[in-house]
């Protein structure tokens, strides 16, 4: 084949620099466009801010982009002739476009996706999603409802193409002696500056570049998310995240600052009443009026009128949050009492460990035990938990087999599944213990054809559809109340996780993670109130074992919220960094050192960074905070999450 020649020894390292280049500008303003499209949940970032940031995020972009184009940089750098034919360069070309397009592409999904979890997208994405079925419906629905997202992306693909043609590559006009011994120093010298890159740097005491190191660009965690990029993200998330065993105290200290061997001292007879507990999607504390009375001079009245009634008659909290961001991190936490730290626990290495469940426990006193969920069975991977948790019946889509109730999305209509869940209830011997997951407060945000017009839609598109749930749930207790089951038994309602908000009050650290945790008990006068102690999904597992009377050893994380002590506390870890709560106090963590610190009483909305004027609580944070990883740590890494 007749070669086109040039009288440029090395064309194809100046391609891959000016490629690269090109690319770390484009990812640049990729994560501008990221921050200006979510830039109302970062209200504190200011111009000097967001120059620090997208600096700081060079290094990151480096990664991914290395990463993305290793087979692309190793085909146009290896000191062969036979990389300058036609064909090669065309294949060469191709994959450029497809791997970067590849990488544009995850960083504009999660210019939609990141105010739903609150984090770039890690690699657990892939095990989450793996067992849905409407993957394509999904696809599609995305596409539709953000289509000038698709239009950004189709063009930023052109952009992409311009970049891999930005110089053509022809064959040097002679390969002699010089053209190789240049070719290979310079492959050797990518060689060097690629293993530099990937770690973020080349001294020996250099830790490879992880999703924490974004911290040094920002003043607020979850600011990372601006830093990072989603390609990063989930390759540094592809593997799975080993906990290290770390020992702060000794065993006769831990137990002291922090047991997780529950030993109950009450005397009372256990009480075999029926438990209900609810898990309502993305149902935020802030769309609860009754629980945002102080909101907006008294006149702030939310979207769940039922819920508002309810909890006149129940025992609820003002300060409830949730252990994770996602659904799959609520269900560990609400029915073991193991919240996730890093990753979702049921995706973890750990997921397999031997655990202690709410329903395994009452399941060893005669319990009869189901969860009900309206979406395909498999999804979501929560049948497969079920097993793990010890429940005996998984009701879903499957079950429910009637698809004239089916959303078109994600499963069965919340109403129509909770009258069919009341009904399965009244078959089932008591005492007996059942979840409910519920489904139709998701993306995309709609309600039955039927109900079109009828619940307020408010300024987030997820607050119509909170308003269709809390009708399923006011339908479901009208249902129950008639069954014979029904004054037997405790409620437990609480969301999975909080989602994008609308109020100031809520745009904060500690507020995005703000939920409602309530229990109702027919006709119990005592159980009645909002209590100001701080409460967390993985309490309610205590709680509940507590208000039975439960009167064995058993293993949680979590605390009784109806205890007296008021010396608990509450963590969640999101993108790596631990969130910790206790007395009026919120502290941000990485683990080593404290990042933050807020008065919540006195600072709602987290202005007044206290970390260096109040160094002795700072102290009592951080030693609670370091319990709770000794806890953590060591015992998911030697199996030790049961009571001996």
């Amino acid at each position: 084949m007749k070669y086109k020649v040039s009288y440029n020894l090395v064309n194809t390292f100046w391609l891959l620099a000016i490629q690269f280049l090109l690319l770390l500008l484009l990812y640049t303003l990729l994560r501008l466009g990221f921050f200006v499209y979510n830039q109302a949940l970062f209200p504190n970032v200011g111009l000097t801010d967001l120059l620090r940031m997208l600096w700081g995020g060079v290094k990151f972009d480096v990664v991914a982009l290395l990463y993305l184009n290793v087979l692309y940089i190793l085909m146009q750098g290896i000191p062969f002739s036979f990389k300058y034919a036609r064909f090669y360069q065309k294949v060469a070309q191709w994959l450029f476009i497809i791997t970067n397009s590849l990488g544009v592409m995850l960083n504009v999904i999660d210019y939609a996706y990141y105010p739903f979890t609150l984090k770039r997208t890690t690699g657990t994405v892939f095990e989450q999603f793996a067992n849905e079925e409407n993957l394509g419906r999904l696809a599609f629905d995305f596409v539709w409802g953000y289509w000038g997202l698709v239009l950004l992306f189709i063009a930023l693909v052109f952009v992409v193409r311009a970049v891999a043609r930005v110089i053509v590559i022809y064959r040097p006009q002679k390969l002699s002696l010089p053209f190789y011994i240049a070719h290979t120093g310079l492959f050797l010298l990518i060689a060097f500056l690629f293993i530099g890159g990937v770690r973020g740097g080349w001294a020996h005491s250099t830790r490879p570049i992880t999703l924490s190191n974004a911290g040094d660009y920002v003043q607020n965690p979850e600011e990372m998310n601006v830093v990072l990029n989603t390609p990063f993200s989930i390759l540094k998330t592809l593997k799975a995240v080993q906990l290290e065993e770390v020992h702060y105290y000794t065993d006769a200290e831990l137990e002291t600052l922090y047991p997780v061997i529950h030993q109950p001292e009450g005397t009372e007879e256990f009480k075999k009443m029926n438990v209900v507990v609810l898990i309502l999607e993305s149902f935020a504390k802030e769309h609860i009026g009754a629980l945002n009375k102080d909101i907006q001079g008294g006149s702030y009245t939310g979207y769940t009128p039922f819920l508002d009634s309810l909890i006149g008659e129940s025992y609820t909290f003002s300060r409830s949050f949730a252990n994770g961001r996602k659904s799959i991190d609520a269900l560990p936490s609400v029915i073991t009492g193991i919240p996730s730290v890093g990753e979702p626990y049921v995706l973890s290495i750990y997921s397999g460990n031997k655990t202690t469940s709410m329903a395994k426990l009452l399941g060893d006193e005669g319990y009869e035990t189901a969860f009900f969920h309206g979406a395909p069975n498999g999804s979501m991977g929560f049948s497969a938990y079920m097993q793990l948790a010890g429940i005996q019946h998984y009701f879903g889509k499957d079950e429910y087999n009637n698809d004239k109730d089916f959303d078109g999305m994600w499963g069965i209509w919340d109403e129509p599944f909770m009258q069919f869940m009341a009904n399965e209830l009244n078959q089932f011997h008591q005492p007996f213990f059942a979840g409910f997951f519920s489904l139709s407060s998701h993306h995309p945000f709609k309600v039955p054809p039927q109900y079109q017009g009828k619940f307020p839609k408010g300024p987030l598109p997820v607050q119509e559809p909170i308003g269709y749930t809390d009708y399923a749930l006011r339908q479901f207790f009208q249902t129950a109340a008639q069954m014979p089951w029904f004054n037997n038994t405790l409620f437990v309602i609480c969301a999975d996780h909080a989602t994008v908000s609308h109020l100031p009050e809520y745009k904060t650290s500690a507020n995005s993670v703000a939920i409602p945790i309530i229990f109702y008990r027919p006709n119990d006068k005592n159980l009645r109130g909002i209590s100001d102690k701080l409460v967390q999904q993985i309490d309610i597992m205590p709680t509940v074992l507590s208000y039975l009377g439960y009167n064995k050893p058993y293993f949680s994380f979590g605390f009784d919220a109806l205890s007296s002590d008021r010396d608990n506390f509450l963590v969640n870890n999101i993108s790596g960094t631990y969130c910790f709560f206790q007395d009026d106090y919120f502290m941000t963590h990485d683990g080593e050192k404290p990042l933050s610190l807020f008065n919540l009483r006195e600072d709602r909305l987290e202005q007044y960074d206290l970390l260096k004027a109040s160094p002795e609580t700072v102290e009592r944070l951080d030693r609670s905070l370091r319990a709770f990883i000794q806890q953590y740590n060591n015992r998911m890494i030697h199996n030790n999450l049961v009571a001996p």
